[in-house]
């Protein structure tokens, strides 16, 4: 039988207005029974986080720079007057010594820094020569070199003598010490009584040398102590003297000992008793002390501030090569992110934290970054919305993104999308627009400094939202939930980009190079680390690694 054509119309109005009545009357049964939000899991309020920070700075003084400090603040020039009874036929006597120092020498050796010098100089004297009448005749042309008489029972000497034997050398018999002429004895002269005087004057070169060792030790009170250590050679030499034997190393070196080691006191005295390591100290740690403007994470985002409070010091034992003595110091300091500049209170640590040996020329810098979650749903809508799935539309049911929320919900975050969604295998070709929810748990991609979700699946309650599209929708549903895994991804790098820009600024502040000081600081990597949240802000943790190094080619003059 055959059915009127105009009958086969009515019946395929009667069905489509069938049809258009069953979902209108869905929608009023089930009003918004798609756009119902998951309930949603409270989140603890992120709360101010503190990062510890650490920069570790070694502080290499040149031996060149110790040499020159020495030679500024060391005497050159030495002199005295030994301890030596003046013999009685001499009147007016002057002994003395006099030496200079030459240029110092700095050597670093693995038990300390060597410092030498020169010694060079002479002993002199000088006095005026009786010849009492009785004793050997003065002969025309005064005391020739075999004319000096010895006194009765000979020269005495000091303790212990600089002229040989205690008590002096012996006197020649009287009468046998021979004239200028060769003549006979005092008592085989004959003429009156006389009395005679002559100046005579004699010198003999002095050298030897200075080492001083040096083995300096850190001590917790901000100080550094030298350890100083001085030795002094004198080179072995005689000078006679109205026909004694004196050796001058023996009656020189007590003296310059004596001498040096008042100085070499005074100098270890001096640098144990200077605050400058600790003048240097408190000046960068009121520098390090403050908050630095990291400008804002984000449009329409206030701006930050990444807070320095240095906490901690401590330093290794000095260290020393061929060419410098260096002092390894680090600070240990809290940071935080705060939305306003704050005056942090950081006090001086009254001891210095001894430790073995550290690693050099590090600084590493936490900071946390702030994102809101409105934008961070701003960077998914970007990704994700006018996106359709399946992309070939090989499925029975296709949905195309028309917008993006976020919300946080325990440990993960809930996406909702609204979308609009059509059947393309019927002959009806229905369609609806719903809002569907997708749950995912946020993961950070450290290599990529992405944050992806992972996890992700559609909410049961979703599958309301597409009414008499329900059948098509489920097997279009592993689609979705790949669409959102692959898309719903945060590129982190313009965050991590302004943070590095900001921690290189704050840098810069401490490579402000002062008279013979050069301080080498740069960021060189900075890495995301970690992620936290809660209701209102997504927190990215960064750190950022640098190298420092101070070079010190000239101390300050005291």
């Amino acid at each position: 039988m055959k059915w009127p054509s105009s009958r086969i119309v009515i019946g395929a109005l009667i069905v489509v207005i069938a049809a258009a009545g069953a979902v209108l009357a869905m929608r009023w049964l089930w009003p918004g029974a798609g756009d119902r939000r998951p309930k949603l899991v409270d989140v603890r309020p992120l709360s101010p986080v503190t990062r510890n920070s650490m920069i570790v700075t070694p502080i290499a003084i040149s031996l060149d720079a110790i040499r020159d400090a020495l030679e500024a603040a060391a005497p050159r020039d030495f002199s005295g007057k030994p301890s030596i009874p003046t013999p009685p036929f001499l009147a007016n006597a002057d002994i003395g010594w006099s030496v200079a120092r030459g240029p110092f020498v700095v050597a670093g050796r693995p038990d300390g820094l060597a410092i030498s010098t020169t010694l060079n100089g002479s002993f002199r004297a000088a006095a005026q020569m009786t010849n009492q009448g009785g004793g050997a005749q003065d002969p025309p042309g005064g005391f020739g070199p075999r004319g000096f008489p010895g006194p009765p029972g000979g020269f005495p000497g000091p303790p212990g003598g600089f002229f040989g034997p205690p008590g002096g050398f012996p006197g020649p018999p009287p009468g046998t010490y021979p004239g200028s002429r060769g003549g006979a004895g005092a008592g085989q002269e004959q003429g009156a009584q006389s009395q005679t005087e002559r100046t005579v004057e004699q010198r003999a070169d002095i050298s030897g040398n200075v080492m001083l060792t040096a083995r300096a030790l850190l001590l917790p009170g901000w100080r550094l102590d030298p350890n100083l250590v001085a030795q002094v050679t004198i080179a072995d030499a005689s000078l006679s003297l109205m026909g004694m034997k004196l050796s001058l190393a023996d009656a020189v070196k007590p003296l310059l000992d004596r001498t040096v080691n008042e100085q070499v006191t005074a100098l270890q005295s001096r640098i144990r008793n200077d605050p400058f390591l600790e003048t240097a100290a408190r000046r960068e740690w009121t520098k390090m002390c403050r908050s630095i403007p990291l400008g804002a994470a984000a449009a329409g985002v206030p701006n930050l501030w990444l807070e320095l409070r240095p906490t901690r010091a401590f330093a290794a034992q000095p260290r020393i090569n061929e060419s410098a003595l260096t002092l390894t110091i680090g600070v240990q300091a809290e940071t935080r992110i705060v939305p306003n500049e704050t005056k942090p209170d950081c006090p001086f640590p009254a001891q210095l934290e001894l430790v073995p040996q550290v690693e050099e020329g590090r600084v590493n810098v936490a900071v946390p970054i702030d994102i809101p979650f409105t934008e961070v749903t701003r960077l998914l809508q970007a990704q994700l919305q006018g996106r359709t799935f399946p992309e070939d539309r090989s499925s029975a049911f296709t949905a195309t993104v028309r917008g993006v929320t976020l919300a946080a919900s325990g440990d993960r975050l809930l996406i909702s999308l609204r979308i609009k969604a059509n059947e393309n295998k019927s002959w009806f070709g229905l369609g609806t627009e719903a809002t569907i929810h997708v749950w995912g748990r946020p993961v950070l991609d450290r290599a990529r400094q992405q944050l992806r979700l992972t996890d992700v699946a559609l909410d049961v309650e979703s599958h309301a939202a597409f009414g008499l599209l329900d059948a098509a929708a489920r097997a279009a549903v592993p689609y979705l939930e790949r669409t959102v895994a692959d898309n719903a991804v945060i590129d982190l790098t313009p965050f991590a980009t302004n943070a590095r820009r900001s921690i290189d600024a704050a840098i810069a502040d401490f490579r402000k190079n002062a008279d013979g000081v050069r301080v080498d600081a740069t960021a060189t990597d900075l890495r995301l680390v970690a992620i936290e949240f809660d209701a209102n802000t997504l927190r990215v943790i960064a750190e950022a690694d640098g190298t420092v190094r101070v070079a010190v080619t000239k101390l300050p003059e005291r």
